[in-house]
């Protein structure tokens, strides 16, 4: 059996209007100015202390969990309202094509919240195509490996039959922390060169490749293994 783990924000879900509709209103409610649209998609997949640790260097401990606080009490209804998170053209159709195959499992590792990815996968109608979720809710920040090792232990899967799929370089880095395949997506939040820089094997223009791609980094691992 073989496990393939997707990162959500800029790998499935073109969130970035959301979350930055969450930061602005974090900044905002403590009276602090709001980071620049690209300074806040380079900090997505991480953690929210990490992320205002990165965003808000200046600012004590206490402060930056104030901004988490503040960013989790944007409601929900006004955080889309600018455009509901889509999801890129062509998510659900490999989610669904990878779900079909009988010698694949699917897996989430994100940043986000469980509750997050809960309403994710009732939106798109995906119960049971993930045999395991991992959120921030329960592991350290990316690049930690923790939630990949994680998802290998609830799947019986070894590091060399697995791989991760994500747009930042916390995703290479973490899946080659773990020791596992890393195939980077060039439609995200961090450049090409960032994503190849953290150890990508390879990185996808397209999700028509992206399926290419996986079937040879197995291939590959298999190999080697």
């Amino acid at each position: 059996m073989k496990l393939v783990i997707f990162d959500c924000d800029g790998t499935l879900v073109d969130s970035q209007n959301a979350i930055f509709a969450s930061m602005h209103h974090a900044f905002s409610t403590l009276g602090l100015a709001t980071p620049s649209r690209p300074e806040v998609l380079g900090v997505i997949g991480l953690s929210l202390p990490e992320a205002f640790a990165v965003l808000a260097p200046d600012c004590d401990q206490t402060t930056q969990a104030e901004l988490a606080q503040a960013y989790r009490t944007l409601p929900h209804q006004r955080r889309t309202e600018s455009g509901h998170d889509p999801l890129f053209a062509g998510a659900h159709a490999i989610v669904t094509a990878l779900a079909r195959q009988d010698d694949i499992v699917l897996g989430i590792a994100t940043g986000k919240s469980r509750r997050g990815v809960a309403r994710l996968i009732e939106r798109e109608g995906w119960h049971g195509h993930f045999l395991t979720v991992q959120t921030a809710d329960d592991h350290p920040s990316k690049p930690h490996p923790s939630m990949i090792l994680r998802a290998m232990a609830e799947t019986g899967v070894m590091p060399q039959a697995a791989l991760m799929v994500g747009d930042t370089s916390y995703d290479m880095e973490m899946a080659r922390n773990a020791e596992v395949g890393a195939i980077g997506v060039a439609w995200g939040y961090h450049a090409r060169e960032r994503l190849t820089l953290a150890g990508a094997h390879a990185v996808a223009d397209t999700f028509d490749g992206l399926l290419a791609l996986i079937d040879a980094r197995f291939a590959a691992q298999a190999a080697t293994a």
